[in-house]
């Protein structure tokens, strides 16, 4: 389940109609898709964008995205290291930055000008819309694992253009994910940090 944490004042948003209020202040889009038996498995790219076209198709005409793609990345991919390092320090990019995830969870953090920071977590069915020209940055959660379909404005993709001063590493880099809710860190659930 998608949520948003405000690190600064021990606050979270879990409730979605909640959540896509905040969210709508600093001009980031949140949708939740249906994601029950659309796809297999074992599912390829191309018969994700098939099975999400209506949803992209609409984006596409809403907003002027030109292509669409789907990226699959686990702790096998190779080069992953280097792949994450290209957007897990803050960051902002010329488009706005749209994914949604079908599998697996990561963590956006958002840097507005004249609010905390904040973190959204999102998870499978999760649609989220960075507009361009926001400070942010992304991770993986603990597993590592991801697979989104991502929407583009420029054939090109997205450039980061990095912050002369970042505020990334004072702030979690990993949600902890839904593998560690379910114990297998070898951690108790009563250990996780909750705000309220």
């Amino acid at each position: 389940m998608a949520r948003v944490q405000i690190p600064d004042e021990k606050r979270e948003i879990r409730e979605p109609a909640e959540m896509k209020a905040f969210l709508k202040q600093f001009g980031i889009n949140f949708e939740q898709w249906d994601v029950a038996g659309r796809i297999g498995a074992e599912a390829t790219n191309e018969e994700i964008l098939d099975a999400y076209s209506p949803e992209i198709e609409r984006l596409k005409e809403a907003h002027g995205f030109v292509t669409a793609d789907v990226i699959n990345v686990s702790p096998e991919t190779p080069g992953l290291d280097e792949m994450l390092a290209k957007f897990d320090k803050e960051h902002l990019h010329t488009e706005d930055e749209v994914r949604f995830t079908v599998e697996g969870s990561g963590v956006f953090h958002i840097h507005p000008e004249s609010a905390p920071v904040f973190a959204i977590t999102v998870e499978s069915g999760d649609l989220i819309s960075v507009p361009k020209g926001t400070h942010h940055w992304f991770n993986l959660c603990s597993d590592r694992r991801i697979r989104c379909i991502r929407l583009f404005e420029d054939m090109a993709g997205w450039t980061p253009h990095y912050m002369e001063t970042p505020v990334h590493a004072d702030y979690s880099p990993l949600c902890m994910g839904p593998s560690y809710l379910e114990g297998d860190s070898g951690s108790d659930v009563d250990e996780l940090p909750k705000f309220e």
